[in-house]
């Protein structure tokens, strides 16, 4: 059995955590054997090296390894993409087409952000952990796979389970082997070693003398919360390395690259004085919403009325409705009700006329639908598009702030050209 320090080389980890060590340890004990394994941790930790080290010292290191963004692929082709499809099963599909769990037979899956399969894969996937058994979309000819899966995630799946977004049957058939990366700011005696790591690399990279950082820099470092992580700490070496001309850095010049802790880069870790504050502003749009609805519904009903009835007998009958939609100025603004002796009734409203055939007594009730209903989607526009700024247009962040699916919010953004 390898060494964690010896795989730490092989696949260029960096660090010395006790946590990440014994991450290390456990994907090392498990590799041997086809337990399937959940590897969890935030965005950026590095969690892709936990399936490539199990996979490598596995017995199934000479078959295939494939790595499948769950997250990235639409939901209505990731069945196509994980359990293939037959010739004709859906629009566009011109020949029969392998999937990954066909491809990788004999190999290992890494399904990354499985956390973000529909329900309807979830219930695929649980079958093919529990019996190696899959069907490609549009066929009913049951396949056989020897496939080991090893996923990731860095939402928790607890409240998915909660929220029914997470099959509870499918997570312990996921997790029969937890392996839990620490974020960085668990690990501050690695933060100095990656960016050295990291600035010597784009050194080389971009042929010029490596960065130092002064000891006041290297407190910084430490202190620094990095809710990107590894991803955020590699990125801002990479600027420093570019941007800088003095190879030797302080502590105000690193402090210029860093954003302000109230507003780091997205991940999985929330502000959740954000979050409840536009979950406040929902709310209130909502109420403001129904309230035009019952507004409409009142003004629907008084309209019907003074087709049905006449204006004098409902101008005395509905005095508060009429008040209430309209106001109570008795001056320029008083409402004015004529009756029209046309067999086709005419109402006058502030000087604006409803004609009204008596077969078509619901078309002015029809025409307010429909700019509700542009209104309602003027505001869901809206609300889309300010989640998306507040979150410097990641989708992901946006969509779990709007309490959406990213692919929803895919959805959303292709339909309305956004």
């Amino acid at each position: 059995m390898e060494s964690v320090q010896s795989i730490k080389q092989r696949f260029e980890i960096i660090g010395n955590d006790p946590k990440l060590n014994r991450a290390i340890e456990k994907a090392i004990q498990v590799a041997p054997t086809d337990i399937t394994v959940l590897v969890t941790g935030e965005s950026g930790v590095g969690k892709e090296n936990i399936p490539r080290i199990i996979h490598s010292l596995s017995h199934r290191k000479h078959g295939k390894y494939i790595a499948v963004n769950c997250g990235a692929i639409p939901e209505g082709t990731i069945d196509s993409e994980l359990f293939g499809h037959e010739k004709g099963a859906f629009t566009g599909a011109t020949s029969t087409r392998e999937g990954y769990f066909e491809v990788a037979d004999g190999g290992t899956i890494f399904l990354d952000e499985v956390g973000e399969l529909p329900l309807t894969t979830q219930v695929r996937l649980l079958r093919v952990l529990e019996n190696g058994e899959f069907i490609k979309v549009g066929s009913s000819q049951v396949q056989k796979t020897d496939v080991r899966i090893v996923a990731a995630t860095n939402v928790n799946l607890f409240d998915a389970i909660e929220k029914g977004k997470f099959r509870e049957d499918l997570y312990y058939r996921l997790s029969t082997v937890d392996i839990t990366l620490p974020p960085l700011r668990d690990r501050k005696d690695d933060i100095h070693l990656l960016f050295r790591k990291f600035v010597a690399d784009f050194a080389h990279k971009y042929k010029m003398p490596p960065l130092k950082l002064e000891e006041s820099a290297v407190l910084v470092l430490q202190k620094f919360r990095w809710s990107g992580n590894i991803r955020q700490l590699r990125n801002v070496a990479e600027q420093i390395s570019v941007l800088e001309t003095s190879r030797d850095i302080t502590a105000t010049t690193l402090q210029s690259y860093l954003p302000e802790q109230g507003s780091n880069l997205p991940s999985v870790i929330k502000d959740k004085k954000s979050e409840n504050d536009f979950s406040t502003e929902r709310e209130i749009l909502y109420k403001v919403l129904f309230d035009m609805k019952s507004d409409l519904n009142d003004l629907k009903k008084l309209t019907l009325e003074l087709i049905q009835n006449g204006s004098s007998k409902v101008q005395e009958t509905n005095q508060s409705l009429i008040k209430k939609i309209y106001g109570s100025n008795e001056n320029d603004n008083e409402i004015d009700f004529e009756e029209s002796p046309r067999n086709n009734q005419i109402t006058t409203l502030n000087n604006e006329s409803l004609y009204q055939e008596p077969e078509e007594n619901y078309l002015f009730a029809e025409t307010i639908e429909e700019e509700e209903t542009l209104r309602l989607e003027q505001k869901e526009i809206e609300m889309i598009k300010k989640s998306l700024e507040k979150n410097k247009g990641k989708r992901k962040a946006a969509a779990d702030e709007l309490g959406i699916s990213e692919r929803t919010l895919y959805r959303k953004i292709k339909q309305f050209d956004l």
